[in-house]
């Protein structure tokens, strides 16, 4: 996980290069994806990375967290609490105020309004200071398309786009990240009390186990209808990692 590590950061630096940036931009949670991903870049860029920590009615051990890795580390951070421009933008789409304690159902086009708020203000900073954005999603997430599209993930780069989530918990470990942040139940923090696994309907285990699965065509051990599960979120999901559909007038036809 050593060689893993120095391979992954080798690659943001001769990608940031490669795009004649000077530097690299990421969002800082306070969860497992961005603490590890922030620790590759800062190895990467020991002088140009900036890590913007954005809460948004988050919680408060989110940003603690954050804090700790970044001073742990030695991240330069920006901190900007996005809550009121959430509630501005939430004010003119909807025309009503936002109520945090609300116990309504939950509305995921509100929700991800929060990651996509994000996104404005990471390539805010990108542009200014010539940087590259970041993302800090794992394969696992990318596969079934666990992630806002256009929110966290809209990036220039991805340097564990092709870990599984148990892969990295490995790696956090060899990273030296804090224990409290490698145990803690993984939430997007997208709402009061959600969690990855319980929006995703299982363990992170188990969802590598078939990812794993679907790519060595063994599923022994594997829940048929966990399988069914995934595979049906990854067809779901695949316009979020396919290419922007582009009209090609010499090819396409429509049959009448």
């Amino acid at each position: 996980m050593d060689e893993l590590a120095s391979r992954i950061s080798e690659w943001i630096r001769k990608r940031v290069r490669e795009a004649g940036a000077k530097g690299v931009v990421l969002g800082m949670s306070g969860g497992l994806d961005s603490s590890v991903t922030a620790v590759l870049c800062k190895k990467a860029f020991p002088d140009t990375t900036l890590g913007l920590i954005m809460p948004c009615f988050s919680s408060k051990e989110d940003v603690v967290h954050a804090k700790m890795v970044a001073n742990k580390f030695g991240i330069a951070t920006k901190e900007i609490d996005i809550s009121d421009i959430f509630k501005f933008l939430l004010n003119i789409l909807e025309e009503r105020e936002y109520d945090k304690e609300a116990k309504e159902g939950i509305d995921i086009a509100v929700a991800n309004l929060k990651p996509r708020i994000r996104m404005i203000c990471l390539y805010y900073f990108a542009n200014k200071l010539n940087y590259l954005v970041v993302g800090t999603g794992n394969k696992s997430e990318l596969s079934i398309g666990y992630f806002t599209k256009y929110g966290d993930g809209a990036a220039d780069i991805l340097p564990l786009g092709d870990l599984l989530k148990t892969e990295e918990r490995k790696l956090a470990e060899v990273l030296d990240i804090p224990r409290a942040i490698i145990e803690k139940v993984p939430s997007a923090g997208l709402w009061a009390g959600q969690t990855d696994e319980s929006e995703i309907g299982m363990s992170y285990d188990e969802l590598d186990k078939i990812l794993l699965a679907m790519e060595s065509g063994d599923f022994r051990g594997c829940d048929p209808e966990l399988e069914k599960r995934v595979k049906k979120m990854m067809e779901a999901s695949r316009h979020k990692r396919e290419r922007i559909a582009v009209f090609n007038h010499r090819r396409d036809r429509c049959e009448h």
